[in-house]
């Protein structure tokens, strides 16, 4: 069990926690949710004991173990994988490390045996014995395959590294498990077998995750930071979003009614107060008013952008047709003859782990590379707008969002720009920033401002939910199943891909496979995951 009480965090003036009560208890995985800036990854450091709260503690089950994934890629370059994992039970450890070099001693005393009969008994009773092939079952479980297990950490790639540290913080079955954002970087096989972990885990979990089908597969509990306080309530993120809808609505509707009574009797002590008969009618009704109160409805700290993608013309029946492209980028063949043609009711999902053959299929599409061999055709009434994986070269101008924008609006008026830049949440001297100081989520959704503002009836997107908060994700996805044009996107959001494709497409080792089919149907697939072993086995014959 963890909890916090009384917990209060100020920062000069202002508190970011104020008074905070809240228990977590075992058998329970918990999602952490709140606007950016509500103080997710902060409380969880407030929960580790690295930051002290100005006011109130931390209450941890005397005993417990509480183990907590680290994002620093460099912290462990010079250890193996399989060390760094076992470096999430520090204890099991040290224990190791101190009967090594009791066992290396030449003058080995009687002392040292009765120590190193206790270290053995501590060992074995944290299963020591099975450590290194309980951290090899994460490591494999989450993809990294046993030959990288005595590479040193710097030998591995950002994505892998993230799975050595993921697999780390799960090690040694901790009392507590806190995961700050674990999805970030995992492939879907990696994801679905994190699932099935956490499903299983029996212990007490805490995660922050921005991916909304994810907590509503893994939480028992939502635990929602708003204006500084944090509530608990049941079940997963769906359920927390239709009751604390619900909770608003009817908060509402008895504040109407007691509106209602409250003009009722407001006229009714009005029109009789002066009248004789009616005296006695009239003080008992002022009574009456005075005990009826309005319940706060205060609102809340999350704010919606409005996304809302309208083409400006419609799209004719020919919009898009590939015929055998290929591309070698650095003597791997990321597209091999690939060939497909849209249609003008298509929007197609992009999938799959192989991230940079789906941002260079994107990429010759806005003629921004060349293929090596093959063509591409967009449709005569085509209009493309483009949001890039990486799109920091947009902002290193020295302008102003709403002169940035206005470069791109077919209606150079200020008012007509600043609406755009309204509904995505740039009010008031939001314009005039500069935007070459704007943070990762404020590009992302002047990105959206730029697509909206051009009218485009093809919609491409590259991975357009990171840096993004759950608010917006969410306006997203309702702007994608609204859009009436041709879309062809890669998200690792499963919600988005889910319900917004009718089409999925994946690359693997260069080759196309392209279903008509939802993303779960796709997922289930079992001829789908056959065309993928294939092409998986071809791939590594190539390379060998």
């Amino acid at each position: 069990m963890i909890q916090a009480s009384n917990v209060t965090l100020r920062f000069g003036k202002s508190a970011l926690f104020e008074d905070v009560n809240v228990k977590f208890v075992p058998g329970h995985c918990y999602g952490l949710i709140g606007a950016n800036g509500a103080g997710k990854s902060t409380f969880l450091r407030i929960l580790t004991g690295e930051l002290e709260p100005t006011k109130g503690e931390v209450i941890i089950t005397p005993g417990e173990r509480l183990s907590f994934l680290k994002q620093d890629h460099f912290q462990f370059d010079d250890q193996t994988v399989l060390d760094v994992v076992m470096l999430g039970n520090p204890r099991l450890v040290e224990i190791m490390r101190e009967k090594d070099a009791l066992y290396a001693k030449e003058d080995f005393s009687d002392e040292d045996g009765i120590r190193a009969s206790e270290l053995e008994a501590e060992f074995a009773g944290m299963n020591g014995w099975e450590a290194e092939s309980d951290a090899a079952t994460l490591l494999n479980g989450l993809g990294i395959d046993s030959d990288l297990h005595y590479k040193l950490m710097k030998e591995l790639n950002g994505s892998e590294k993230v799975k050595v540290l993921l697999a780390q913080a799960l090690f040694g079955n901790p009392d507590i498990l806190l995961l700050d954002e674990p999805t970030n970087h995992l492939d879907l096989a990696a994801i679905a077998w994190l699932e099935e972990f956490l499903i299983n885990f029996e212990n007490t979990v805490i995660v922050v995750s921005h991916d909304r089908y994810f907590l509503n597969k893994v939480c028992t509990q939502i635990a929602d930071i708003d204006y500084g306080k944090i509530q608990l309530y049941a079940g997963n993120y769906d359920f927390w979003y239709e009751s604390s809808q619900l909770m608003v609505r009817q908060m509402k509707e008895a504040n109407k009614k007691k509106e209602e009574k409250i003009k009722e009797l407001q006229e009714f002590i009005q029109r009789f107060s002066a009248n004789a008969s009616k005296s006695k009618q009239a003080t008992s009704r002022k009574k009456a008013l005075e005990k009826i109160e309005l319940d706060e409805i205060k609102p809340s700290s999350r704010k919606y952008p409005y996304i809302d993608f309208r083409p400006e013309r419609a799209i004719g029946n020919e919009v898009l047709e590939v015929s055998h492209l290929s591309k070698t980028i650095e003597g791997v063949k990321v597209l091999d003859d690939v060939s497909f043609i849209l249609g003008r009711e298509d929007k197609v999902a992009l999938v799959g782990s192989d991230e940079l053959a789906k941002t260079t299929l994107f990429q010759i599409l806005m003629g921004e590379l060349e293929p090596d061999e093959g063509s591409y055709k967009w449709g005569v009434t085509t209009t493309q707008a483009y949001f890039p994986k990486d799109s920091s070269e947009e902002f290193k101008q020295e302008l102003t969002i709403t002169e940035w924008l206005t470069g791109y609006s077919p209606i150079k008026d200020v008012t007509y720009v600043r609406g755009f830049l309204g509904r995505m949440l740039f009010a008031g001297e939001d314009g005039v920033k500069k935007i070459n100081v704007l943070s990762g989520g404020e590009r992302v959704r002047c990105m959206f401002s730029k697509m909206m503002i051009s009218g485009a009836n093809v919609l491409l997107f590259d991975e357009p939910t990171n840096h993004l908060d759950m608010e917006s994700i969410t306006a997203l996805n309702n702007g994608m199943i609204k859009f009436p044009g041709v879309m062809l996107f890669s998200s690792r959001d499963h919600q988005i891909v889910q319900t917004t494709a009718n089409r999925i497409m994946e690359l693997v080792g260069g080759k196309l496979i392209d279903k008509i089919t939802t993303y779960d149907e796709y997922l289930a697939s079992d001829e789908m995951a056959m065309k993928r072993q294939v092409y998986t086995a071809q791939m590594e014959e190539g390379d060998n």
